[in-house]
């Protein structure tokens, strides 16, 4: 019996797209991670800002908004096994979850305009929830990369998604910090959720390959046989105890956790200390955070697809410990407040790019590998698990570690990542049984 397939709009004269197109997937994975940074510049800076200038300190804002974080520090538990053990359906083998998590996300992004605003904790509950559904469609899309792009393209597709999440980040910053200023969170929750519905149409659109269903329910062909949860487990914390896969670990931990230690002490100083209005420290934030992560980005790409991830990551590294020494002498000077604008440039344009570099470097690290979306998920999670656990105690460090202190600390974490970056055995070639050629991407 043969399966209808949906395979465009009749009479409408056009075909809906499939990632088997590179126009389509590099529109689809930005629009997806635009969708990701919308969320996180409202959440992370814009409302983040708004609290801080009403008088809530930095622990108060650190631990709550850290909260949100905690299903990305869990990412690969929550729906990693998920993701990489089910079978294929008609709509795909990964659009599925993609499309059931964004309906989630939108149905607790609803939920925004119904709280107290001087609820923090309850703000904190719902990007929870938020967060659930968001790690789900992150999940499902990290997966249609592995599947469906080329490792030629690796480096751009990185650089796509992070300007994509930049770009959301950067707009939603600005907007929503202006926004916060001259209305209330219910009314910048609801314009939240429209632009967070209208960057969320690529992936509801496109279907995985051409004989994909855009929606059915029914899988294609009989239900799979898996291997048990157990097995599937202890597989994977096999392929994670190599020395290879703990120093990854270890480096994306670090790297992320060290600027979470200084980013969010440093914008309450300048907005409790400094007299900076929360929606001028947004529109700075964003431009800056806009200018790396899109020219910069499609740069460090560039160069990653060319040279392979390492040459452009230890330069990274490098040039970012230099940028935080030059921070913390000027704070140390007591320039904090004249020379604001230029210790957000230095702490925010170099560092930003890091992840374009690392990120094609740990998908082939993880592809070809039985339960290969877990495993990176693995690595992004200890990113997250970086950021949320620097975050939180940023709040406990500040009144003991003065600022010029946290950003020298921050240098020596990147100088001691350049030196483990330089290891022909963590980002070198390899190859495995699956043929994939290791880091350096084949000509």
């Amino acid at each position: 019996m043969s399966h209808p397939v949906a395979t465009g709009v009749s009479g409408a004269g056009w075909v809906l797209p499939t990632l088997a197109g590179r126009r389509a997937r590099y529109g689809v994975f930005f629009a997806t991670y635009l969708y990701q940074g919308l969320i996180a510049g409202f959440s992370l800076t814009a409302l983040a800002n708004h609290l801080a200038v009403q008088g809530r300190s930095a622990a108060e804002i650190g631990v709550d908004f850290a909260l949100a974080g905690l299903p990305w520090t869990l990412q690969p538990v929550l729906w990693g096994p998920l993701v990489d053990r089910a079978g294929d359906f008609r709509m795909g083998r990964r659009r599925p979850f993609a499309v059931a998590a964004i309906l989630g996300c939108h149905a607790t992004l609803a939920l925004l305009p119904l709280v107290d605003a001087g609820r923090v904790g309850a703000l904190g509950l719902i990007f929870l929830a938020h967060s659930l559904f968001a790690v789900l469609l992150d999940t499902a899309c990290d997966r249609m990369i592995m599947d469906h792009v080329p490792a030629t393209e690796l480096g751009r597709v990185s650089a796509c998604t992070r300007a994509g999440f930049v770009a959301g980040t950067s707009l939603s910053a600005a907007i929503f910090g202006w926004l916060l200023s001259v209305s209330s969170v219910a009314v910048s929750a609801r314009w939240l959720l429209a632009a967070a519905i209208l960057a969320s149409l690529p992936m509801l659109l496109v279907r995985e390959a051409p004989a994909d269903a855009l929606v059915a329910l029914a899988r294609r062909g009989p239900p799979p046989r898996r291997p048990p949860l157990r097995r599937f487990l202890l597989r994977l914390i096999a392929a994670l105890r190599r020395p290879r896969a703990l120093r990854l670990l270890a480096l994306c931990f670090a790297l992320d956790g060290a600027l979470g230690l200084f980013e969010l002490p440093f914008s309450v100083d300048l907005l409790q200390h400094q007299g900076w209005d929360p929606a001028d420290l947004s529109r700075l934030q964003a431009i800056l955070a806009l200018a790396s992560g899109t020219a910069g980005a499609l740069a460090i790409g560039h160069w990653s697809d060319r040279a392979g991830p390492v040459r452009p990551l230890r330069a990274l590294l490098i040039a970012s410990a230099g940028t935080f020494v030059a921070a913390g002498a000027m704070i140390g000077l007591g320039l904090s407040g004249p020379a604001a604008p230029v210790i957000l440039a230095l702490t925010t344009v170099l560092p930003g790019l890091l992840i374009v570099a690392l990120m094609p470097a740990l998908l082939l690290a993880s592809r070809g590998r039985a339960g290969a979306a877990t495993q990176f998920e693995v690595y992004m999670a200890a990113m997250n698990l970086g950021s949320v656990a620097g975050t939180a105690f940023a709040g406990w460090l500040a009144p003991v570690l003065p600022l010029h202190a946290v950003a020298g600390l921050v240098a020596a974490v990147f100088l001691a990542a350049f030196r483990m970056a330089g290891r022909d055995d963590l980002l070198g070639a390899r190859v495995d049984g699956t043929g994939d050629a290791g880091l350096r991407p084949t000509p």
